[in-house]
């Protein structure tokens, strides 16, 4: 099997995994999809701004971050900042169990399946390229696609707060693509506000 073959057939079964997602979403067309399907589409999309030359691996590391995620629900841990951890901290292992399972299964060697695995832990963040380029793809997505919905359910300063420690993990290039989303009243109010604070 050729490498674009193995790679389009990895592709391909991530997607089926997404697809099974019961919840759906309206994307730009007015089409209802299965929310984690349009979320890993919206990700591979903004890679191939944020990294147009991205390795395979960290393209199937970023098809595959929320993978089956909606199998552990929020609200199985507690409603507080310690059960929010331990929730992202078992989704993260989980994914990455499950991408890694899928990767060798398509045909991959152990060692791209455990770099997959890797980045879809976010390891390294601060000196692994490719998980920064992750992080930057994932950062801009929150940022066109779910950060109206994401203001309008919290008061200003908490989101502002959270705006600061999304800009942090961001790496230069993410902040030059983040400028170019288009955001409108309230939402580009807290952007700026949150930017002038990182920016003093």
């Amino acid at each position: 099997m050729s490498d674009s073959d193995r790679f389009r057939n990895a592709m391909a079964r991530l997607n089926r995994e997404h697809a099974d997602d019961p919840r759906s979403t309206v994307n730009e067309q007015g089409e209802s999809v299965p929310h984690e399907l349009l979320y890993a589409k919206r990700m591979s999309a903004w890679l191939e701004r944020v990294h147009p030359e991205a390795p395979d691996y960290l393209r199937l590391a970023v098809c595959a971050q929320h993978l089956r995620r909606w199998e552990i629900p929020r609200d199985r841990y507690p409603m507080d900042r310690p059960g929010y951890h331990a929730w992202r901290t078992e989704l993260k292992q989980r994914q990455a169990d499950l991408a890694q399972e899928i990767v060798l299964e398509c045909g991959y060697d152990r060692e791209t399946a455990e770099r997959v695995a890797a980045l879809v832990r976010k390891e390294d963040l601060r000196h692994d390229v490719d998980t920064r380029a992750l992080e930057d793809t994932a950062c801009l997505v929150f940022l066109q696609y779910e950060f109206d919905a994401f203001a309008a359910k919290h008061e200003d300063e908490r989101v502002v707060t959270i705006l600061r420690r999304t800009w942090r993990k961001m790496s230069e290039r993410g902040h030059q693509l983040a400028g170019e989303i288009h955001l409108t009243g309230r939402s580009r109010a807290l952007v700026e506000r949150a930017l002038a604070a990182e920016t003093r």
